[in-house]
C-alpha cells in the first residue's frame, strides 16, 4: 500500500473505534460496541506501523493532517454535519503541514 492509502485505511480504523466508545459512552449504544471498537483500534495502530519512514514521529506528525480530513469526513458522511469553511480550511493547512513532514527535503 501507498503511505496515502496506509493513512487513509488507518484513519477510518481509528475513526470507527474512537466512534465506538463514543457511541458507547456518550449515546447510550451498547458495551458490545467496544469489541468492534478495540479491534478498529488495535488495525489502526498496526496501519500506522507499516507507513515506511524512518522514525514513528514523523510518521504520526504527518498522520495528524490526514486524520482531521478523515474526521471532518465522518462529520459530514456519518454524522450529517457539513464542514463549514473554517474546518475545509483547518483541513487544508493540516494537508500542507503533513505533506511538508513527509515529503520535505531532509539533510543527511
Amino acid at each position: 500500500m501507498t503511505t496515502i492509502a496506509l493513512y487513509a485505511a488507518a484513519a477510518l480504523a481509528e475513526i470507527a473505534g474512537c466512534y465506538a466508545v463514543w457511541a458507547w459512552w456518550r449515546l447510550g449504544a451498547g458495551a458490545f460496541w467496544l469489541l468492534p471498537g478495540l479491534a478498529a483500534l488495535a488495525l489502526f495502530a498496526w496501519l500506522l506501523a507499516q507507513v515506511a519512514a524512518s522514525q514513528a514521529g514523523r510518521a504520526f506528525a504527518a498522520y495528524g493532517g490526514i486524520y482531521i480530513t478523515a474526521s471532518l469526513l465522518w462529520l459530514w458522511l456519518a454524522e450529517g454535519r457539513r464542514p463549514d469553511l473554517w474546518d475545509l480550511t483547518g483541513a487544508l493547512l493540516c494537508l500542507l503541514g503533513a505533506a511538508a513532514i513527509l515529503w520535505g527535503p531532509r539533510g543527511a
